[in-house]
């Protein structure tokens, strides 16, 4: 279970996981206040730290989407299709959704040419009954930081695990 202070430990380090969290931050001083992340690590609530790198610097200004339907439905398939996805460098977030839409595939790369060669090398390798490509024209918020507001605080039940195994 949360409490305000864990709750205000982790809002902190959503915005800078490098600043030490200070007494003026969260109300606690050093000693308590490492305590508490080391506990928040432990029990997963903090699953890593991590750096955030500018995908324009780095020559990954084109985000795709890619809406994937398959009339494949059974248990070999799909884990071959993870398997698959789950390979390629340029995928960045990958979900199995309900509705029309079986997949949504997010990737990032330098430009078109970039992205035909993905998808040549992904339906080399599985077969696929609907592959959609939608682009990215601008991005107008993207965020790390979880809403925490729903976070548990012991009045109710614990916050869902369910969460990608691939990150």
């Amino acid at each position: 279970m949360l409490d305000e202070l864990d709750r205000k430990i982790l809002a902190t380090l959503q915005v800078d996981s490098s600043l030490s969290v200070q007494e003026d931050r969260v109300g606690l001083s050093s000693t308590p206040c490492w305590r508490r992340i080391q506990k928040l690590e432990s029990t997963g609530y903090i699953r890593r730290r991590v750096a955030l790198l500018d995908a324009d610097k780095l020559n990954l200004g084109v985000s795709v989407f890619i809406a994937v339907r398959t009339n494949q439905h059974n248990a070999e398939w799909a884990a071959r299709f993870k398997k698959t996805v789950i390979s390629f460098p340029e995928v960045v977030d990958f979900f199995r959704l309900s509705g029309d839409v079986d997949y949504l595939i997010r990737a990032v790369v330098p430009d078109i040419a970039a992205y035909d060669d993905l998808y040549q090398r992904l339906i080399a390798k599985i077969d696929l009954q609907d592959v959609s490509s939608m682009f990215a024209m601008e991005q107008i918020k993207s965020t790390t930081e979880l809403p925490l507001m729903y976070a548990s605080t012991g009045r109710g039940r614990e916050g869902s695990s369910r969460h990608s195994a691939a990150m």
